[in-house]
């Protein structure tokens, strides 16, 4: 049975965005404040991950159901698996915020968002549960079956927000969902000597061809051969979900050869 905290009669006029999941994977509908109709005509094509980064999941969903939060999503996984469902999947949660993947900026009105819970990066940053992970496989892999949503387009907020975003961070079990049918993997390159130590420099030619590659995958990164700080920042947020083994923003042989095996690998090869 659904536990459903669908009550009272939402501030003006809105109409209420979710009394019946649309997952028979919720165990829980707690409907937020904060939705509104997808803009332009926009349907999900993107599936975002996030983690709470608070504590406790119950917190979590108090704080993303309140109007004042300025956030709210379409669903909550709890570490015990347990799915609450905040939004319908047709309605447009505020869960990206200034964002961009392969030239959309409403990122919003094109993604179905789901927070997991973690406590996120500090002290107690910890892998995420089996029984959590199952779930988000769960529910992603329906998701995906409703939307027609691309593996190239299921994504950590980190990828479309980066250097503003770092989760679900590099302990997320991306290669685990990828196996599993959910998004896209390949075998990261094994780590080299780290730069500055027994390692060159990349030139500006080397780093142009990185840009380019992040910009096809969906990165939103400027081509101009240099390695400043939002070329860092993307290079990073690659790495954190590529590349976990060493998240540093350089770029290295293991990122570049790591990079060029996923454009090969995805619905974006080089020979297109």
């Amino acid at each position: 049975m659904v536990e459903n905290c669908c009550e009272g009669e939402p501030e003006n006029g809105q109409t209420v965005g979710l009394c019946v999941p649309d997952s028979p994977l919720v165990s829980r509908v707690q409907p937020a404040t904060n939705f509104e109709p997808r803009r332009n005509g926009l349907r999900p094509t993107i599936l975002l991950m996030h983690y709470t980064g608070m504590p406790l999941c119950e917190k979590a969903i108090d704080w993303l159901s309140r109007p004042e939060s300025k956030v709210s999503c379409h669903y909550v996984i709890d570490t015990d698996g347990s799915v609450t469902q905040m939004v319908s999947e047709e309605l447009r949660a505020w869960h990206a915020g200034v964002s961009v993947w392969c030239g959309e900026r409403d990122i919003n009105s094109a993604s179905i968002g789901i927070e997991i819970h973690n406590p996120g990066h500090g002290d107690d940053y910890h892998d995420f549960p089996d029984r959590q992970m199952q779930a988000i496989t769960e529910l992603s892999r329906e998701i995906i079956g409703r939307w027609g949503i691309d593996a190239e387009k299921v994504l950590g907020h980190s990828d479309v927000s980066p250097g503003r975003k770092i989760d679900p961070g590099e302990k997320f079990d991306w290669a685990g969902l990828a196996a599993a049918g959910v998004g896209r993997w390949v075998e990261p390159e094994p780590l080299g000597p780290l730069i500055g130590t027994h390692s060159r420099q990349a030139d500006a030619g080397e780093i142009s061809d990185v840009q380019r590659l992040l910009t096809r995958y969906g990165y939103g990164v400027e081509v101009n051969g240099r390695l400043d700080a939002d070329c860092r920042d993307v290079i990073s947020a690659f790495q954190r979900h590529f590349r976990p083994q060493r998240v540093d923003g350089v770029i290295d042989a293991s990122t570049a050869a790591t990079l060029r095996r996923l454009i090969e690998a995805s619905d974006r090869p080089l020979t297109s």
